[in-house]
């Protein structure tokens, strides 16, 4: 990766010699939380949602920021600088740790959290996709109940996606308890006689900075929604559904578990949510 800079506890440094304790709790027992900042032109889409999402996570967690939130607001703007990405459609990747120490399940009596940022660039879905939208399979929730926190212990969201592409789906969506939650990676509208239902952004999801910003959109274009868990025996008879995320911004769903949706196209209130997005995205 010769070129690629990285922000590692205060320091930038090169992408290659940046190094991370064999002890570190991030690594042994996922002692972390992270955020996932789109970057537009070399301008932070929501920061300050963001960093105010990863201060929560921190504290549910009892996770001191070693840094003030407008540090690390600089430190991502001058990452994305370093990396020459000013220009392009990036992410930077924040992933904070309560350190290294000898490994015992206890927090450490002096904790020394460790602070790491990735600027790259950002990985899309294909404008086919975004066109005509993708197909998703659901899957049990098997998650622990602090799913609101932004954990990167994320073994049963991998397991998820990876069931997914198995499928040939784009995305794996939770079930728990008979209602649909949310993706492995994404949030999840469905669409019922003009009606956008989404789950509620409770201990049960990720409340994503992304599905904010469509509920905000969809007051200022009078769409009713409601925040409330969709059966999953529904879900295949929604009118439209779509899945929000940073990086997969708002993305049609056509199909679930095999079955069409809807008409088996986009539908139109997916279509004038996407194009506000992208509007809200370039202002």
């Amino acid at each position: 990766m010769v070129g690629e800079w990285v922000y590692l506890n205060g320091e930038f440094k090169p992408y290659d010699e940046a190094c991370l304790s064999v002890e570190d709790r991030g690594f042994l027992f996922a002692d972390g939380i992270y955020e996932v900042i789109y970057v537009h032109r070399g301008r932070a889409f929501r920061m300050e949602d963001h960093l105010a999402r990863l201060q929560r996570s921190a504290a549910a967690v009892r996770l001191e920021l070693p840094r003030p939130a407008a540090d690390l607001e600089a430190a991502a703007g001058a990452l994305t600088a370093r990396n020459g990405l000013e220009a392009e459609e990036a992410t930077v990747y924040l992933e904070l740790t309560r350190g290294s120490a000898p490994r015992q399940h206890a927090f450490p009596a002096q904790p020394r959290p460790t602070l790491l940022m990735i600027a790259r660039k950002a990985h899309r879905p294909e404008p086919e996709k975004l066109e005509r939208g993708v197909s998703v399979i659901t899957v049990p929730d098997e998650r622990w109940h602090w799913c609101h926190v932004k954990s990167v212990g994320l073994l049963p969201n991998v397991l998820a996606k990876q069931q997914a592409v198995e499928s040939g789906a784009f995305e794996a969506v939770f079930v728990r308890d008979g209602r649909v939650t949310e993706g492995s990676s994404t949030n999840l509208f469905a669409v019922f006689d003009g009606v956008l239902w989404t789950h509620p952004a409770d201990r049960w999801i990720l409340g994503g900075v992304t599905r904010s910003v469509v509920l905000e959109l969809a007051g200022r274009l009078e769409i009713t929604v409601r925040e409330e868990a969709v059966e999953a025996s529904r879900l295949g008879r929604a009118d439209e559904l779509f899945l929000t995320g940073t990086t997969t911004t708002v993305l049609p769903v056509v199909r679930v578990d095999g079955r069409a949706v809807g008409s088996g196209e986009p539908g139109p209130l997916t279509r004038r949510l996407q194009e506000a997005y992208l509007q809200e995205l370039e202002a």
